[in-house]
This record gives C-alpha cells, structure tokens and sequence, in this order.
C-alpha cells in the first residue's frame, strides 16, 4: 500500500502527514507514506487544494487534515 500526502510543507500538510504515519503504525498495515510537495506533481493528481491524501492512487481527502479515524479506515478498506 501506498500513501501519498501532498502539500507544499505548510504546518497543515506536516499534521496531515504525522496522523497518516501515527494511523498506519498503529494499524499494522504494510504501508509506505509518502510526501509528494513538488507542486506540479500536485497538480498532476487532480488536486488544487492541500493537505491531499492518496491511497493506492486514490485521492480520499483535499483541503482539510483528515482524522487519525479517517485515515485508519481508508487503510483497512
């Protein structure tokens, strides 16, 4: 599985990206997070707004910090 944060850096993106971490070790789940700030691969994904969450490819959260119960279910899904 693959997570992907993208934001530019902002104090909202590093919050979004600590939950997303703190959310798969606490799952157990073989996950690899990524943060994506190049703001053209941003842009790339469909998204103008961040904090963005993508699992496999899948964007489920723009322009808001997702809850740490959020996150865990995206990632049992």
């Amino acid at each position: 599985m693959i997570i992907k944060v993208l934001g530019p850096g902002c104090p909202r993106c590093k919050q979004t990206e600590q939950l997303v971490k703190e959310a798969v070790a606490e799952s157990g789940v073989d996950a690899q997070v990524e943060k994506v700030t190049d703001i053209m691969e941003i842009a790339g994904y469909g998204v103008f707004g961040t904090p963005a969450v993508l699992v496999n490819g899948k964007v489920k959260s723009v322009g808001k910090i997702p809850k740490k119960e959020e996150i865990k279910a995206w990632i049992l899904e």
